[in-house]
């Protein structure tokens, strides 16, 4: 493919920083600067700052297709703005942090919203990448329609790599339309109540959207919050069945905006653990937690030993994740995520070699070592 200029400076920087060995740190819009393993010193001066952001703007957008590419440095708000106009949105619904946050890092992270208990995760919607590689080249994996699938497994590999195998140039994604009818019920109960309800709730006939738990500030109760959307027949009947608190349509599109970014007070412990853990998975009682997707995700606010949080999820049949920590450049020995299994840090090992040889792109940020 042809190259435009930003391509091609970054591609010369790339293979300037092979040709002298230099570690390449990929950065968009940092609002994820937190999240994932420090991948060297940020006192370190010898590497290169490879800055996504001159790769901005909406290549193509079919609103009948559903489908939108976009270059890796479009801000989020500018492509939520576009989509909006034709009343469709990204269905993963993912989390910002920041104004300055890029379809190019929502990729690269893999993180997804509350809307993910109903729609699925982000990796369920990259249909195609362009890579730039550690030889320079733009490599292109995928397609713009979900029929396409040649390559279709490498936008998933490179959905949630933190980029260790390259720099994002460019994303296509599937987009689906807004539900005319958006309603939230809320329930005051505890822990082990809110726990109790979301039993079954995925086979409940209901268009239930999202499903979070926020505990109050003594962490003996708080509130359950049960997202309903779809055709308006079927919310009014999900209300009814459902019973609980009808929430006015803008305060609970601002609540579940908060609790996506992560703007309620139990947010700001100053450490946070991610927990994925199986369906009707009881408490775990390791701290302050908040529950999502109807509490196959535990939110633990809570300064825990590494290793009590893993074995606890390992327990549940899920992975821990120290997703916010108040050092950045500290980080348990093995890394802020799960550790891999022998067979998987292998896989993960020789695709890292395939794609960077090197061990160029932003080394250790997924996985230490790599």
């Amino acid at each position: 493919m042809m190259m435009n200029y930003s391509l091609s400076h970054m591609a010369e920087k790339v293979l300037a920083a092979r040709n002298s060995l230099k570690p390449i740190r990929i950065r968009g819009g940092g609002s994820k600067a937190f999240y994932g393993n420090p991948d060297f010193d940020v006192q370190e001066e010898g590497h290169v700052n490879l800055d996504m952001s001159s790769l901005k703007g909406i290549v193509t957008y079919e609103p009948s297709e559903l489908v939108l590419t976009a270059m890796a440095g479009t801000p989020l708000n500018e492509i939520k703005a576009v989509l909006a106009q034709s009343h469709q949105m990204l269905p993963f619904d993912p989390p910002e942090f920041s104004d300055q946050a890029t379809i190019g890092g929502c990729v690269a992270a893999g993180l997804s919203g509350p809307n993910s208990f109903s729609a699925g995760p982000i990796r369920h919607y990259v249909l195609g990448t362009q890579l730039l590689d550690a030889e320079g080249r733009i490599l292109t994996f995928g397609g713009e329609v979900m029929k396409n699938v040649a390559g279709y497994d490498i936008p998933r590999l490179l959905t949630g790599s933190m980029g260790i195998f390259g720099a994002i140039v460019r994303v296509s994604i599937k987009v689906m339309p807004v539900m005319r009818c958006d309603q939230t019920l809320q329930f005051d109960m505890t822990q082990s109540q809110a726990l109790e309800r979301c039993k079954g709730l995925r086979a409940l006939a209901l268009p239930i959207k999202c499903v979070a738990w926020l505990p109050n500030s003594q962490d003996t109760s708080g509130k359950l919050s049960i997202r309903l959307a779809g055709a308006e027949p079927a919310v009014t009947h999900a209300i009814k069945t459902l019973g609980g608190e009808l929430l006015a349509v803008d305060a609970a599109t601002q609540w579940w905006h908060d609790f996506k970014e992560q703007r309620f007070d139990f947010f700001k412990n100053k450490t946070l653990w991610r927990l994925a853990v199986a369906a009707n998975t009881p408490a775990l009682n390791l701290g302050p937690t908040a529950l999502d997707l109807a509490g196959e995700v535990r939110w633990v606010a809570a300064d825990v030993d590494p290793q009590t949080m893993r074995d606890a999820a390992t327990r549940a049949r899920g992975h821990a994740t120290l997703f916010k920590r108040e050092n950045l450049d500290h980080c348990p020995p093995d890394g802020v995520f799960h550790p891999l299994s022998a067979d998987i840090h292998q896989i993960v090992k020789r695709l890292k070699h395939e794609f960077d040889p090197h061990g160029l792109f932003n080394p250790g940020r997924l996985v230490l070592g790599l």
